[in-house]
């Protein structure tokens, strides 16, 4: 009688490892075996409240719902910062303090710590990033606009945010727009271009910021460049914004160097307002020891002093050409068609040309950008000085520069020292003659 007991012992331990093996692939969410693979991205089915709606009496938290389960860690959220995680894909403003956004599998809670507040006009934005199990990723953002007992308005502010020094668009910008008196901000980002779009606010006159928000925190910090600009809101408005590095202390000269016999390039802490340039009676030159005052003739901007010094190499080099055509002329024999070199691939037969290189592929348009950023002169950090008379080889002067204004307008007294390097000396030429060589017996 003990087998059928053994026995039936065998078989329950198989049946509890098949009931295991089940549970296991019940758990595992990954594509099903067969069938085409699934590749649509997350959608957004019910947000509570609905976008266009007024609830006077919101509590608890507003729900974006999704189709599927969605990833806890959106794509592109492993970089570092004070919004990070699925936080980062999720703009809810106007608040005044921290957002809570949280995970729940088909969805996602968001809920202002403060609470919500009666009579006041919402934005919930999703960001593109939103990824499902199988890593589709949404392209598209989306807006919900819902009040809190507030009329729901329809003006808008557009732009486009400028890095102004770098010369080019700032994207993925922070814009912060503040209803004046208040501080407390509708928000959104600017597109992969600068250009942004912040529609359904209350008319009135608001603080617009453009942000180079380099630690996610949505806000402008030391060392980030920004910019702002009011503009006054009935239906719409736009503005520009040429965000770049404010600082309270004025420029500073980092380096003096020489550039040739009677110029040399100031090179600055920051880069100098092209709208307020320096002039002659504001740069001084003394020789040391002694402090003799040189004279200084002309001022130019670094990108005016190459234009000029490439135009002066192009008449050179023409001249130099014109001189080498009048002094040897080819040879007639010459122009004769010389044969191809051994291993040359033969012409093509039939006339045939080889390929070309494919150039259909899209090109980014940059001719608005272009347009906008003529707007404002270019801004630099560096300056080339003219000096009346050239300089002695291995001496140094001291340079004084009064009044040097950086793009936020702080402006601050600077000097350096100018150290002429002394030319190499040219190689002895070898004088000795070569000794003639034994004759062999």
């Amino acid at each position: 009688m003990a087998r059928p007991a053994a026995g039936a012992g065998r078989q329950a331990a198989v049946a509890g490892l098949l009931l295991a093996a089940l549970a296991l692939a019940c758990a595992n969410q990954g594509e099903p075996p067969g069938g085409p693979p699934h590749t649509k991205p997350p959608v957004i089915v019910r947000t509570v409240p609905e976008s266009g709606t007024v609830v006077p009496d919101l509590k608890g938290d507003a729900v974006i719902e999704f189709d599927e389960v969605i990833e806890e860690m959106p794509a592109g959220a492993g970089a570092q910062g004070a919004i990070a995680g699925l936080a980062a894909k999720v703009v809810l403003s106007p608040v005044a303090g921290e957002v809570k956004v949280s995970w729940h599998r088909h969805a996602i809670h968001v809920k202002p710590a403060e609470g919500w507040w009666p009579n006041r006009v919402y934005h919930l934005e999703v960001l593109p990033g939103i990824a499902d199990l199988r890593r589709n990723v949404t392209k598209q953002r989306t807006l919900i606009v819902f009040s809190t007992g507030a009329p729901l308005p329809s003006a808008a502010i557009t732009g486009t945010a400028l890095l102004w020094v770098e010369q080019r668009a700032l994207p993925q910008a922070v814009i912060r727009a503040e209803p004046r008196p208040d501080t407390v901000a509708y928000v959104t980002l600017a597109d992969s271009v600068g250009d942004f779009r912040l529609t359904d606010i209350p008319a009135g006159r608001y603080r617009v910021w453009g942000i180079q928000d380099q630690n996610n925190n949505r806000h402008a910090d030391r060392r980030e460049a920004f910019d702002t600009v009011t503009v006054t809101v009935d239906s719409s408005a736009s503005g520009l914004l040429w965000a770049f590095v404010h600082d309270s202390a004025g420029p500073r000269l980092r380096s003096v160097e020489p550039v040739d016999s009677t110029a040399f390039r100031l090179v600055f802490t920051q880069a100098l307002d092209p709208r307020q340039p320096l002039d002659t009676a504001r740069v001084h030159l003394f020789a040391l020891p002694d402090t003799t005052p040189l004279r200084v003739v002309a001022l130019f901007g670094a990108a005016q002093y190459d234009s000029l010094a490439a135009r002066a190499r192009a008449v050179a080099d023409s001249l130099r050409r014109a001189r080498d055509t009048t002094a040897a002329r080819r040879d007639t024999a010459r122009a004769r068609r010389a044969p191809p070199p051994a291993g040359a691939r033969p012409a093509p037969a039939g006339g045939a040309q080889p390929p070309r290189r494919d150039t259909t592929a899209t090109r980014v348009d940059t001719t608005r950008l272009h347009r906008l950023l003529q707007q404002r002169p270019v801004p630099s950090e560096r300056l080339v000085v003219q000096a009346a008379v050239p300089f002695a080889p291995g001496a140094k002067y001291l340079v004084r520069v009064r009044g040097a204004t950086n793009l936020n307008g702080a402006a601050a007294n600077a000097q350096g020292v100018l150290v002429v390097p002394v030319p190499p000396k040219p190689a002895a030429r070898d004088t000795t003659k070569a000794k003639p060589k034994p004759k062999r017996p």
